[in-house]
């Protein structure tokens, strides 16, 4: 029978496609939503809606609440879950893949390029491997508030469409929490663990079948190229690497860079353990399962590329000759490296906003770097701050200078700056607005995210994410009455672990 609730012709027609579900039975599993009790929409990306097609009325209705929560699945709809596998903290396990998560299909963007749509804590699969399937909403609010801070910041992120909550608890660490489920949109939900999922299993075939299938719907442009696969494998180093050098640039600290969590289409993917930096400290590990801090600040780089390098292994496969492979291979892997320093140092030159080809800039910048964190500087607002300064006058750095542990160490910093400065052409307050463009007023720090989840955790208070989500929409910008979420937090505020907590 034809559901006549509101917004149910709208639901029922929208207009999926299904690439991904069409590869072979291998890649996934089909596998439908289980229900919840009594789904309430938390929030919802109206503007992301619209860019996909949907009509964010008929999200908000009752047909399309039980659609976001997976209690109603749109006829044009194909449920799967994805297969994949991966090197988790550099052990390898043969096979995860979408334990609570399933892809419903793909649409069409404003931009002419598929998105996947995905709900995430929405039951068990075939490869929950004794996982409930669901999540808690703390987890919901973590990973929307997350991808939604990084796309205003301009990294290339998943997005976030709905956040719903169930009606149901889940048993956690901590007892029972409200159940949530959150909708996820992604260029692509395929990761180097779904390429080393077959390629462990020595399936050089599906390997094939899946290199085909990324370069048609993620880079066409490649599909001529004399070599294909290597010049997938290039494309994938280049957007890797200025990936994670936007992350620097920000502070940010993935968590769990295992290659189950690593994108072949350079998008920051699952928001588990994730942080922001508050002071300065390269070697910082928020993740409270990194013990030994292999994915900690200053080691994303490294771990990026030993991800890329287990992508390589998998698509010798595809050649006749796994040695000459080998060998067009090892260069484009290590260019990462080159890459990566290219676009994270004339980055960091812009954030302390130099321009031209002094070649003494990159070490300024590297000096300035190199107190804060003997200082306990804060990454955040010094680099805000000294978007503000005069760039002969000194008078107005208390700003920037309070905030080291030891004042002075700025100060002699700041006048070799502004001797820099001096052969700059720019009016100050050109230079001050590019470098305000850089240099967030906001970021999603560890202290506020932990709060939203805990309003919404112990008593479903969505407040604290609402007024996130709205600072946060706007990081370059100074708004007048949100100072507290802008500051560094007190000493007793500091969250220095932060949890997956699925």
């Amino acid at each position: 029978m034809t559901s006549t609730l509101p917004g149910s012709r709208e639901i029922e027609t929208i207009p999926f496609t299904h690439s991904y579900a069409e590869l072979p039975g291998a890649f996934h599993a089909e596998v439908e939503p289980t229900p919840v009790r009594e789904p309430r929409l938390v929030a919802l990306n109206r503007e992301l809606a619209e860019e996909l097609g949907l009509d964010p009325e008929a999200l908000e209705s009752p047909e399309g609440i039980r659609m976001l929560a997976g209690n109603a699945v749109p006829a044009t709809a194909r449920p799967v879950a994805l297969a994949y596998a991966g090197h988790q903290f550099g052990g390898w396990v043969p096979q995860l893949g979408d334990g609570r998560a399933i892809l419903l299909g793909e649409l069409t963007h404003r931009d002419g390029r598929l998105r996947d749509l995905q709900l995430k804590g929405s039951g068990p699969t075939p490869f929950s491997r004794r996982g409930d399937g669901r999540s808690s909403i703390g987890p919901v609010v973590r990973e929307y508030l997350g991808s939604e801070a990084m796309a205003a910041l301009g990294i290339p992120t998943t997005r976030a469409l709905s956040a719903v909550v169930t009606g149901d608890r889940v048993l956690r660490q901590n007892g029972l929490e409200p159940g949530g489920v959150f909708v996820r949109v992604a260029s692509s939900h395929v990761r180097v663990g779904t390429f080393e999922y077959f390629a462990r299993q020595g399936d050089a075939d599906s390997v094939r079948r899946l290199a085909d299938y990324v370069i048609a719907r993620h880079y066409p442009d490649l599909a001529d190229r004399p070599d294909p696969c290597l010049a997938l494998l290039e494309a994938v180093v280049e957007r890797t690497a200025d990936l994670v050098a936007s992350w620097l640039l920000v502070g940010f600290i993935h968590g769990v860079m295992n290659t189950d969590n690593t994108s072949v289409t350079g998008e920051t993917l699952d928001y588990g353990p994730f942080g922001f930096l508050d002071p300065y400290r390269p070697g910082e590990v928020y993740s409270s399962i990194d013990r030994h801090g292999r994915y900690a600040y200053d080691q994303q780089p490294g771990i990026a590329q030993w991800n890329l390098a287990r992508l390589a292994e998998t698509l010798l496969l595809v050649y006749e000759s796994p040695e000459e492979a080998v060998e067009r291979a090892r260069p484009v892997i290590g260019g990462f490296v080159e890459r990566f320093e290219a676009t994270y140092h004339a980055g960091l030159v812009r954030k302390v906003g130099l321009v031209g080809d002094d070649e003494g800039d990159l070490q300024l910048a590297g000096e300035l770097l190199q107190r804060m964190a003997r200082e306990n500087a804060d990454f955040t607002r010094t680099f805000r701050e000294l978007s503000h300064l005069d760039g002969e006058d000194a008078s107005g750095d208390d700003a920037v200078r309070g905030l080291f542990d030891t004042p002075a160490a700025f100060d002699s910093w700041a006048e070799d700056w502004r001797l820099r400065l001096a052969s700059d052409s720019r009016p100050d307050e050109v230079r001050q607005a590019e470098m305000r463009s850089v240099n967030p007023a906001f970021i999603l720090r560890n202290h506020l995210a932990q709060e939203a989840v805990d309003a919404a955790i112990e008593s479903e208070d969505f407040g604290p994410m609402r007024r996130l989500l709205e600072v946060l929409s706007r990081p370059f910008e100074d708004q007048p009455g949100h100072e507290d979420l802008a500051r560094p937090p007190e000493s007793e505020e500091r969250v220095t672990r932060t949890f997956c907590g699925t």
